[in-house]
């Protein structure tokens, strides 16, 4: 059939939003498909209220903890209703930027709600209108993981799409899911005055660098959150208003609520991807560097494909798809410089390689500089200096950085543009950084890394040779 679109774009979170409004802004012809709410996982289940919970549990923590800057401590009183209000509030006052109004009418996107099923490489039905592109894009995202454990289909249980919902304070929460989303609900569930266990079957926080994770686990044993690694579940099920769950080898738990954090999946089933020759299975769809898919017509972006699942990588991919329909340029999909933060207290950032990543690929040839927070004058003065940044590299090649400490994901900037190559550790090392900030972290590991160069055997007798003869 005639094309009725240069672009169709199915999904409207992250990564559908920026392939769409981008190639919209070129002048192209654009259809937007979603069924669901503007803005995705993101916006509506996932980051947006995520953060604004987290902000309401800190501050109630603050209150905790004022005795060390001479104010006395005070026990919050904690309105879970009006924390849930905030949380909402905060999803309101950005879903302006996703608005279908604010796609149609600055963009220029037709924006249809509704189902859409691909009907071949080129045409998509939604509402019973047929809709054909030279270009399709699959930004349809993933869904939480649900382990099989018995018991659980027959209970109430929330995930992440539910339990921002939440109107009453959950008594006992329990968190099956070590995780970046199941360790910032546990600590911020507690600190807004619930009981909280977390049940992991491996190490909680397993992906991250194991002497940062430990800082924060430490720090939410010692407010209240119970964690118990390396433990299964036998068994979830209900006695009369209570839940309760079985961990292999311990004791029942009873509980209000249970959250399910295992991870992701992907079904596709309804949207038609056999129709189009398309390979998925429950880990995503398979693409390739510039994000194609097995029919080379359609794109997937986000976390639908396979690959890392995070907000800025969805942005940063539907960014790739704009400069390969509108302007025809590469567009390879480069994640040297993945940042990923979980927002926990302490805060966990990495970016680039994890220590551990880079010796097994690397080995010995791997060199690590550290400092610690210890030896910021701000952290010193903030009576807060837990935690630490490590910048991993090869030579002078910077492979990494983790950051475990307060705002540790807004100090990632420097090193992801180290290991782009946009920038380097010399340069890091000799900026001039406003006194006194945390910031001043990096400059300092950056001096650290050419230390032993600056100082070494032939600079210094170079000095000594002008001392001599030249001054």
């Amino acid at each position: 059939m005639p094309r009725t679109h240069d672009l169709i774009v199915i999904g409207a979170g992250s990564a559908g939003l920026t392939a769409a409004g981008g190639c919209g802004q070129f002048g192209l012809k654009v259809a937007l498909i979603e069924k669901g709410p503007m803005g995705g996982d993101c916006l509506n289940t996932g980051c947006v209220p995520s953060k604004a919970l987290i902000t309401a549990a800190r501050r109630a923590q603050e209150m905790r903890e004022n005795a060390r800057y001479g104010i006395a401590d005070v026990e919050p009183q904690i309105d879970f209703g009006a924390v849930h209000a905030h949380v909402q509030g905060a999803i309101e006052r950005i879903a302006v930027d996703d608005s279908q109004e604010r796609f149609e009418e600055e963009f220029g996107v037709e924006v249809i709600r509704g189902e859409a099923t691909l009907l071949d490489g080129s045409t998509v039905e939604v509402n019973g209108r047929t809709l054909s592109a030279p270009r399709i894009c699959l930004a349809i995202g993933s869904k939480p993981r649900i382990p099989d454990i018995d018991g659980l289909d027959a209970v109430p249980f929330l995930t992440n799409e539910t339990i921002f919902e939440l109107t009453e304070r959950p008594g006992h929460l329990v968190i099956l899911g070590g995780g970046p989303i199941g360790m910032e609900m546990a600590q911020s569930f507690r600190r807004l005055g619930s009981r909280v266990t977390v049940i992991e079957r491996g190490r909680a926080m397993s992906k991250d660098d194991p002497e940062a994770a430990k800082l924060v686990l430490d720090r939410m044993g010692a407010e209240g959150v119970e964690i118990h690694e390396e433990t299964g579940v036998e068994r979830v099920g209900s006695s009369g208003a209570s839940l309760f769950v079985e961990p292999q080898g311990g004791a029942r738990i009873a509980c209000s609520h249970i959250l399910v954090a295992t991870g992701r999946t992907c079904d596709f089933s309804g949207f038609g991807l056999g129709n189009a020759g398309i390979e998925w299975d429950a880990s995503g769809i398979a693409v390739n560097a510039k994000r194609r898919t097995s029919n080379r017509k359609i794109y997937a972006i986000g976390d639908c494909r396979k690959g890392p699942r995070f907000t800025h990588v969805s942005g940063y991919e539907g960014s790739l798809v704009v400069l390969q329909v509108a302007l025809g340029l590469g567009g390879k999909a480069d994640y040297a410089a993945l940042p990923w933060v979980t927002y926990t207290d302490p805060e966990l950032a990495h970016v680039g390689m994890t220590e551990h990543a880079a010796r097994e690929k690397f080995g010995d040839r791997v060199s690590v500089t550290r400092q610690d927070f210890s030896h910021n004058d701000r952290a010193r003065a903030e009576n807060d200096y837990t935690g630490f940044l490590k910048v991993i590299g090869k030579g002078r090649k910077i492979l990494g950085a983790t950051i475990v400490g307060p705002h540790a994901g807004e100090q990632l900037l420097p090193w992801a543009l180290a290991i782009g190559g946009k920038a380097n550790a010399f340069a890091i090392g000799g900026a001039i950084v406003a006194y006194p900030t945390r910031a001043d972290i990096s400059k300092q590991a950056g001096y650290a890394v050419w230390e032993p160069t600056i100082f070494g055997k032939w600079p210094k007798r170079w000095a000594r040779f002008r001392a001599r003869y030249l001054l």
